[in-house]
């Protein structure tokens, strides 16, 4: 049944204190340099690869368990696993999340179980096995919107490699997200690891960020040019639909069946669970906003696919590098320019793409340059890989070809 309530007649102004409490929590005004990473991995059973793992299974081996480095460990709607490091400096932090990441694969392994690190799940479709009513209640708005394929999709078979950094000082906000922005084709064709989907190829080597670029606008597109960020992004989640709401009955989270902009609600156009809105509700309402550079204090990179374990350092080295390292950020703006506007492309054929693949040396040729050297053997490592012609989409497809798709869901070895 849905939340929503006729439309009342009278256009209440939205609270100003939802308005600024959006607008203060979007950036924090910082230096630069601290990196937070987030990691999330299918899980597969090795004996049975086709058949999603069960949830009581996954909770009962993950119960109790701390990751030795710090990072925090929790379950995605698909059983995905997933690591959040806590932020910290850049050698540190990824050292912290391959140390987490092998002590998950150890347990895991306990078990009869993998973490596989590709953009989409290869070959299981897509089935929501947390029963949390969160993820309930976004699975029941993404059907009622229209969105069930691509909403099961992302919710139960995507992962991915965030990179966290800082804002920043405030003056430098638009010029900071202006060089992200700029950046993000040859990221995205970069780490691009989502060929496949349902055993079949996707016709895009980064299929994961064409389900994202499909699922509701409102909520996945990017917030405005940048310009004026913090205004853009407060702007964007009034206008974004309301997903779900804590039903304060019962504390459960219900679905909005219809397209409610969350201004309506604030204003009291519309009511959902007969009232409006609180500042929790609208922090309920930021976590269901998923641009590809989301403003959470901090940027939050979310555009680039999960990708094998002996790349993972390098990627993210090279991401924090060419942001928060001047020498390198100016090199690295200077590489990706002339794809700047490509998006399309990096999403469907990456790194095939001559100027693409140009670009992407480009950059990681700025990183290395200027990374710390505990970290350049594993920026190397991208070097070779693409000098020799190849990248890790690539690496998938061969796997596909040779092995058939059951050894993509059990293996991410480099070939």
């Amino acid at each position: 049944m849905s939340l929503t309530v006729p439309r009342v007649p009278e256009a209440v102004s939205p609270p100003e204190a939802l308005r600024a409490h959006v607008a203060a929590t979007a950036l924090r005004p910082s230096g630069t340099g601290t990196v937070g990473l987030e990691l999330e991995r299918h899980v597969v059973d090795v004996r049975a690869p086709r058949r999603r793992v069960d949830w009581d299974r996954l909770t009962s081996l993950v119960a109790g368990f701390v990751p030795p480095a710090g990072s925090r460990l929790t379950l995605e709607p698909g059983g995905q696993v997933e690591l959040s490091t806590p932020p910290g400096d850049l050698v540190p932090t990824v050292a912290g999340l391959e140390r987490d990441a092998a002590a998950v694969d150890a347990l895991l392994a306990t078990d009869g179980l993998v973490a596989l690190a590709t953009g989409l799940d290869p070959v299981r479709a897509p089935a929501r096995v947390h029963p949390g009513s969160r993820y309930r209640a976004m699975e029941a708005h993404f059907d009622a919107v229209g969105h069930h394929l691509d909403g099961a999709t992302m919710m139960a078979s995507t992962a991915s490699l965030q990179v966290n950094l800082d804002a920043g000082p405030a003056a430098g906000w638009a010029d900071r997200l202006a060089h992200v922005r700029r950046l993000t084709p040859v990221l995205v064709a970069l780490a691009a690891t989502s060929p496949l989907r349902q055993g079949v190829p996707t016709g895009a080597v980064c299929g994961r960020q064409e389900v994202w670029g499909r699922l509701e606008p409102g909520r996945c597109r990017a917030s405005g040019d940048g310009s004026d960020p913090v205004a853009q992004w407060t702007e964007f989640a009034f206008a974004a639909p309301v997903m779900f709401v804590r039903v304060q009955d019962t504390g459960e989270f219900a679905p909005v069946r219809d397209h409610v902009p969350f201004g309506d609600w604030a204003a009291g156009r519309v009511l959902l669970d007969g009232r409006r809105p609180g500042t929790a509700d609208v922090d309920a309402h930021l976590t269901t906003l998923w641009p590809p550079v989301r403003l959470r204090g901090f940027l939050e990179l979310r555009f680039l696919d999960a990708v094998p374990s002996a790349l993972r350092p390098g990627l993210a080295a090279v991401v924090a590098t060419v942001v928060d390292d001047p020498v390198a950020a100016e090199a690295a703006a200077a590489a990706a320019e002339p794809v700047a506007d490509r998006g399309v492309d990096a999403v469907g054929v990456g790194l095939a793409d001559p100027a693409l693949r140009r670009a992407a040396l480009g950059v990681l040729a700025a990183a290395a340059g200027r990374v710390d050297p505990a970290l350049v053997p594993a920026v190397d490592v991208w070097t070779d890989l693409l000098t020799a012609g190849r990248s890790p989409a690539d690496l998938v497809t061969d796997r596909f070809r040779a092995d058939g798709p059951d050894a993509c869901l059990t293996a991410e070895e480099l070939r």
